[in-house]
């Protein structure tokens, strides 16, 4: 009978674990705490959250209040580590986290050489890395910068070299990189410049009923309409306006913006 009773004792507490909740949060190790809004139980007794785990341990943060910080010093991280807290919790209620944002990768690169051969090969090495966000590559083109390419950041501590092959225009060419984290934060690598050898001037003929767009070589393409909306992009030497309403549109090839008309 003792023995019975031992192991009713034991499973009745894991049964009461089982039955309740678990709140997941994950991210990168950012050197920030994490702070909790602790809400009661609700039959009014008690606090909702009773225990965290983080990484798999057991915490020793004081759980039973109103608020509650979970701090994440004594576990040797460093920026950039993988971060996995589970907050347990009684049914029919959940704790709330302040700020989740403290776990969100941040763009906190420092460029330490960008490149750019003759050839177009853009290249780059990074330091100081604290979480994967793509490093976003984009092009001054259409007295705009647009989108390029990305390429994925390693997100650890050391330099990380990286590289992207683009598509030059002709004349001078203007490159930057970018990451962006959480809330929009944005940090840049500075601007490198180059003048492709090989890449004439190009231009353009429109059929004479409009519908067509030879260019004398290959280039990125885009069309707006009147109210600046984007309408077609592409890659080539054909643009077809077969489709497109009758009015005044911009095109955008090589590093130009004209005006055409589809009649």
């Amino acid at each position: 009978m003792k023995s019975l009773l031992f192991i009713i004792s034991i499973f009745i507490p894991l049964a009461s674990l089982f039955a309740n909740e678990a709140l997941l949060i994950e991210g990168k190790y950012q050197n920030k705490n994490i702070y909790v809004q602790n809400s009661y139980n609700d039959n009014g007794v008690g606090f909702c959250a009773y225990e965290v785990y983080v990484n798999g341990n057991r915490t020793t943060d004081e759980v039973n209040s109103s608020a509650f910080e979970i701090d994440l010093r004594p576990y040797n991280m460093v920026q950039g580590d993988k971060v996995e807290i589970q907050i347990y919790h009684n049914n029919g209620c959940q704790p709330r986290v302040l700020n989740p944002e403290a776990l969100k990768p941040r763009p906190t690169f420092t460029t330490k050489t960008i490149t750019i051969s003759a050839l177009g090969m853009l290249s780059w090495t990074s330091s100081g890395e604290a979480g994967s966000l793509p490093f976003i590559v984009e092009q001054y083109r259409w007295n705009k910068w647009i989108y390029v390419g990305e390429v994925v950041g390693e997100g650890k501590p050391g330099d990380h070299q990286y590289s992207f092959q683009v598509t030059p225009h002709s004349g001078e060419n203007r490159f930057r990189v970018k990451q962006v984290g959480f809330g929009k934060e944005v940090k840049y690598t500075p601007e490198v410049t180059f003048t492709p050898k090989d890449k004439p001037t190009l231009s353009f003929v429109q059929s004479n009923d409009s519908k067509t767009i030879t260019i004398s070589s290959e280039s990125l393409y885009e069309m707006y309409d009147a109210y600046g909306n984007v309408v077609l992009k592409g890659y080539g030497t054909k643009v077809d306006l077969s489709d497109f309403v009758k009015g005044n549109y911009y095109f955008c090839y090589d590093d130009k913006v004209v005006d055409i008309k589809r009649k």
